[in-house]
């Protein structure tokens, strides 16, 4: 029972200590696939806690154990009969994890996890397959920047509590930098600023160097004219505004979309050089990184394609009705989808920050995308299912209206990530299926 496992990275014992150490480790470090929620994250590997929300109300809290702790080489954390909110759910299901590092030579480390219940191993097995590629992959994204010079930075982030932002800002914490929380409500700490996306403060961004501006509301919905005003107001009003007080920073990153394209472009490969396309999304699109582009500094316009997760988006949608054997194509599916895998998402918008030779549109997708038909046969192998169930074209309709079913669920644009091509950029998961299999945990 329980499980012993271990790694080897390529970064010195101290410094992934230290990873472990900071803010956002364990976000980075929890598979997406399975329903936990952080309520509160540990500050201290001595003597801290973690709370995490279970299905059911239940709450599991992870104690670290101070007589474990023994830095850079130990830490340890347990969960007791208290542990949870049911006391004999925590009797029946112990946990201890002990976390050990070891210097292989001065450039590599060997990261161990023992873990101790009655759990067998192969329900373990997936979950730390997933830690050690995740800790392997950020570390060496770090690397990469580090090289580049780009070390200890202070980002301010809109749109951090969103799926992408949470994912961002726990990645940009445990590499070291500090990530300042631009928020609507009142601050909670020192790493929070309110923010006015009308009448932004003059000084809002000051000691920031760099900007990674996330917030706007949810394109997807039904494409009712109260929703499109919405879509719109909320991105092309304060994306100018916190623009224009961005002077000062280095970089200003700006989130965007493959809609500039329009809703179908057929077969034609879609570098960031093409011309915009037809449609709401286009022209909102367009006005969005024009708005963008009022910083007085380095902008980077990140055009993001169909975003893999199942914590959000079209996966945290679709993953039920494929794992009940009721999914399909849309429509004839021959429309092509480009997709990016979460963090590669994240991988990008790091590269946005530290490569000086990026600026203007740059599109997020993977190297290569699919088809519908392809996608929903991957989705379905991946998950043991069969794909036989095809959604009529007036299905997508009835939830998203007909504009919104054309150019969201039934687009069609085959878009290159030509620019990080260029720039040798590299890709966690470039294929479907390996992304799919890593999310899901197959």
């Amino acid at each position: 029972m329980g499980i012993d496992c271990s790694i080897v990275v390529s970064a010195p014992r101290d410094e992934v200590f230290a990873w472990f150490a900071r803010p956002g480790a364990f976000t980075r470090l929890a598979p997406p696939w399975q329903p936990v929620r952080l309520l509160s994250e540990s500050d201290d590997l001595a003597r801290g806690s973690a709370v995490l929300g279970l299905p059911g109300g239940l709450r599991w809290v992870a104690r670290h154990d101070p007589a474990a702790y023994d830095p850079p080489h130990r830490f340890a954390d347990a969960v007791a009969a208290d542990g949870l909110a049911s006391a004999p759910v925590g009797r029946l299901l112990p946990w201890r994890h002990t976390h050990e590092f070891t210097a292989v030579d001065a450039e590599h480390t060997r990261v161990a996890d023992r873990v101790d219940t009655p759990l067998p191993t192969r329900m373990l097995r997936p979950m730390f397959d997933y830690r050690h590629r995740q800790l392997t992959d950020d570390l060496a994204a770090h690397r990469r920047a580090a090289e580049h010079g780009f070390t200890a930075r202070t980002i301010a982030v809109s749109g951090a509590s969103g799926m992408v932002g949470t994912a961002l800002c726990a990645f940009l914490s445990t590499g070291g930098h500090r990530v300042v929380r631009l928020v609507r409500h009142a601050p909670t700490g020192p790493d929070e600023r309110r923010w006015d996306p009308d009448d932004p403060a003059p000084d809002l961004l000051t000691g920031v160097d760099a900007v990674v501006h996330l917030a706007g509301a949810s394109i997807a919905g039904r494409f009712t004219e109260d929703h499109r005003r919405a879509v719109a107001d909320s991105r092309i009003g304060p994306t100018r505004a916190l623009a224009e007080v961005a002077s000062g920073v280095a970089t200003f990153v700006s989130a965007s979309a493959i809609g500039y394209y329009g809703y179908d472009r057929g077969d034609e490969i879609l570098t960031e050089t093409a011309d915009p396309g037809d449609g709401f999304l286009a022209e909102l699109v367009t006005a969005w990184e024009d708005s963008a582009a009022a910083a007085d500094t380095r902008v980077v316009q990140v055009r993001t394609g169909i975003v893999q997760s199942p914590a959000g988006g079209t996966l945290r949608l679709l993953r039920p009705l494929f794992a009940a054997g009721l999914g399909g194509r849309i429509g004839d599916g021959t429309q092509w989808q480009s997709w990016i895998g979460l963090d590669d998402l994240v991988d990008v918008y790091h590269r946005a920050l530290w490569d000086d030779s990026l600026a203007g549109p740059v599109n997020a997708v993977a190297p290569n995308p699919v088809r519908n038909t392809e996608y929903t046969a991957t989705l379905a192998h991946v998950l043991h299912r069969p794909a036989l169930l095809p959604v009529p074209s007036f299905g997508p309709a009835l939830l998203l209206g007909r504009q919104g079913a054309r150019e969201l669920a039934e687009a069609n644009q085959r878009v290159s990530p030509h620019r990080l091509s260029t720039a040798d950029h590299v890709f966690r998961t470039p294929d479907l299926e390996q992304t799919l299999r890593h999310l899901l945990g197959r």
